[in-house]
């Protein structure tokens, strides 16, 4: 089968979109298929045509970062996008954003066209009355609709009643994200807390240092956040005014690779967001057996309960650091995340996610041919 797939960023680019994507074309590849991702130069100095573990990525033109230059970007791909489309059999958009290329090349020559919403992007565009016409066109165009969560599911068909349209949750690659060795020392007596997040407002950092010190005042803990961000700057300035600098570590986007070493090095991770579709990051944790911490909000209270973490309330320092302080005074946290990480295992690991995504191309391919 050749699928093309597109979306806005991918590797090396870091993110759980970019996860994802790249995670389903690798496992999509190793099945046995042709996948090519048409994806954007957004990072200086990467190859316009490569292939990454058999994925052939093709690189275009990228003016800026925003609805601006996402817009631009896809227009600017329509031409490489139509040239391979010719030849696939199945079209995915990884993202509203990226979908227009894909219903042209439909239109053109009736190719089966799968969307995936991802993103609380999505779901702030549509509140907008001046968007859901738009919306509602893509969401129409598509032959399958899948959504990182419950809630954009849900949100989507309020704006386009359909029946192909499933939620499906993220995948996680639990051969890398497993328990190992600690990258940091052990803090004997001492706890230490990890929040792997990029530095967005979205992403609720902030509430998470407001809630450190309220959470040393009951433990000896210190912090690790991992991510980068635009708000770097001002969180640590923050964690200053608090207090706390000492005790919360900022350090910066860390590739892959390095995470199940630095999970392993907590005791507990945080994930303090205020919208979220399905928190990749909270489930690389789960795999790695660490207890999760979660804001109840988006798609997380669909993988986070009371037999693998806690769950709080968003933008609310006393609710986190109560449920953190919770987390971190059971004797038996490490039970959960055993079952943390036997549920990812069971249900949210990489073949789970191709199976589903192979069983609905084969369907939309069968309809074509029939």
């Amino acid at each position: 089968m050749r699928i093309l797939q597109q979306c806005i960023y991918f590797p090396p680019e870091v993110g759980g979109l970019e996860s994802h994507a790249y995670y389903l074309c690798r496992e999509l590849v190793r099945a046995g298929h042709d996948v090519t991702m048409i994806t954007s130069a957004s990072l200086p100095g990467v190859a316009r045509d490569e292939t990454m573990n058999g994925v052939r990525v093709l690189r275009t033109w990228f003016p800026s970062r925003g609805p601006i230059g996402w817009v631009a970007h896809t227009a600017g791909t329509i031409p490489t996008y139509m040239r391979v489309a010719r030849h696939a059999d199945i079209l995915h958009a990884q993202t509203f954003a990226s979908a227009p290329p894909a219903m042209l090349a439909k239109a053109r020559w009736g190719k089966p066209f799968v969307l995936t919403l991802h993103t609380s992007h999505f779901l702030r565009l549509a509140k907008k009355p001046a968007w859901q016409p738009i919306l509602r066109r893509i969401i129409r165009a598509a032959d399958w609709l899948l959504a990182a969560s419950e809630e954009i599911r849900d949100v989507a068909l309020s704006l386009e009643p359909r029946e192909r349209a499933e939620a499906l949750t993220n995948g996680v690659d639990t051969e890398m994200f497993r328990p190992v060795e600690p990258a940091l020392p052990v803090r004997p007596g001492g706890y230490r807390v990890i929040v792997p997040r990029r530095l967005f407002e979205k992403n609720g950092v902030e509430y998470f240092v407001r809630a450190m010190p309220k959470l040393r005042a009951k433990h000896d803990v210190e912090a690790i956040i991992v991510g980068d961000g635009p708000l770097r700057d001002r969180l640590e300035g923050l964690a200053r005014q608090l207090g706390v600098a000492d005790a919360v570590r900022f350090m910066g986007a860390r590739p892959n690779t390095e995470m199940p070493g630095l999970l392993a090095s907590a005791d507990v991770a945080v994930i303090p967001s205020l919208m979220e579709a399905t928190s990749i990051a909270g489930l690389e944790a789960m795999s790695c057996e660490l207890p999760v911490a979660a804001s109840r909000v988006g798609g997380l209270p669909e993988i986070i309960d009371d037999k693998v973490g806690i769950l709080f309330e968003p933008a609310n320092p006393d609710s986190l650091a109560d449920a953190v302080s919770a987390l971190l005074a059971m004797p038996d946290r490490h039970r959960l995340g055993i079952r943390a990480r036997q549920r990812v295992v069971e249900s949210w690991s990489l073949e789970r996610l191709a199976k589903r995504h192979l069983e609905i191309y084969e369907f939309l391919l069968r309809g074509k041919s029939g």
